[in-house]
């Protein structure tokens, strides 16, 4: 761990951290450094005020630390009070109130009140622990196993063989592929679109930050396709990108939620709304569904043009050879 000594005759403990023991160089939360100036983005200021509340626990003032312990044992109710209730509640002013906002990071109060609303629907499946964490690691296998599988099914009694065979034939006679993916799973979904559709000889390529999303959707074609994944269909960037592909006459795709915002601007939408389960220690359902789904479509799209995919496939396998030795059936790639 960084600032131990580990000698070796004796074996380094594993602890688990304390997320709320601060190190020497991490900084507090200076007072208002929520602030942001006229125009700025709202989307990129993150206050944590749990933790912030959390790491300057006992460190307050004496008449702040009363707002605090008042807060921390009234978290959900204290979104929906006014500053006079929470400062009659904890036995100090509204001044001392507002000034125990800005301690924490924010603005003032209204301020405060938003990001606890936030961090609290957010952050109490994380405080409180899940219902289902006692499960056995001899049943870990089973239980994970289990909700993927729940998935694919939930997932396979809603897609349609007129959906699966639109998506492909868009991908079959696209000039040009575009993937476009934010964050965590649904950047590595894009990607394996890539991997899945170059060996069938298609011109695709993935584009993971808004920047570049932007930029290449300006230079699509009316033949060219944007095959968009997300797990949700929120992140406005996606919707920014599928605007501007649709504006210069682009075909556009949405592996997404179906009611979702992206949903709704697309051409063609391949709508799987997976529920996430409640165990906030497993991998996300949503990816593994997504991926299958793209099996299917890369599979039905390469059946739509037969000669041409065995001949590309066939090059590909040649072409490792070298690689594995063995001109046997085997994965193409490793």
């Amino acid at each position: 761990m960084d600032g131990e000594v580990v000698t070796r005759s004796e074996p380094a403990m594993t602890t688990t951290p304390d997320l709320y023991t601060l190190p020497p160089h991490a900084p507090l939360p200076t007072p208002g450094s929520g602030r942001r100036e006229k125009g700025a983005a709202i989307m990129n200021d993150v206050i944590d005020v749990l933790l912030n509340l959390r790491k300057l626990d006992g460190t307050f003032n004496k008449r702040e630390q009363r707002v605090a312990d008042f807060i921390k044992l009234n978290l959900d109710r204290a979104t929906f009070m006014r500053q006079s209730e929470i400062a009659e509640a904890a036995d100090v002013s509204v001044a001392t109130v507002n000034r125990f906002c800005q301690t924490l990071g924010c603005d003032g109060f209204r301020d405060f009140q938003i990001w606890l609303a936030r961090s609290v629907a957010v952050g109490m499946q994380y405080i409180d622990e899940p219902r289902d964490s006692a499960v056995e690691s001899s049943a870990m296998v089973d239980h994970v196993f289990g909700v993927i599988i729940e998935g694919l099914s939930l997932a396979r009694s809603r897609l349609t063989e007129e959906i699966i065979a639109k998506s492909a034939t868009a991908i079959a006679n696209a000039r040009r592929i575009v993937v476009f993916g934010t964050g965590g799973s649904s950047s590595v979904v894009a990607q394996e679109v890539v991997n899945r559709l170059f060996r069938l000889g298609i011109i695709v390529n993935a584009y993971l930050d808004e920047y570049s999303q932007r930029m290449v959707a300006s230079t699509l074609q009316p033949n060219d396709l944007v095959f968009v994944i997300s797990a949700t269909g929120i992140p406005e960037s996606l919707q920014a990108a599928v605007t501007i592909a649709r504006q210069y006459g682009a075909q556009t795709m949405a592996l997404t939620r179906t009611d979702s915002p992206l949903a709704a601007k697309c051409d063609i939408v391949i709508g799987i709304d997976v529920p996430e389960h409640a165990d906030i220690y497993k991998p996300t359902a949503s990816r593994i569904v997504h991926l299958a789904v793209v099996d299917v479509i890369a599979t039905t799209a390469a059946r739509q043009r037969p000669e041409y995919t065995k001949e590309t496939l066939r090059r590909v396998r040649t072409s490792l050879v070298p690689l594995t030795g063995d001109g046997g059936p085997m994965p193409i790639g490793d």
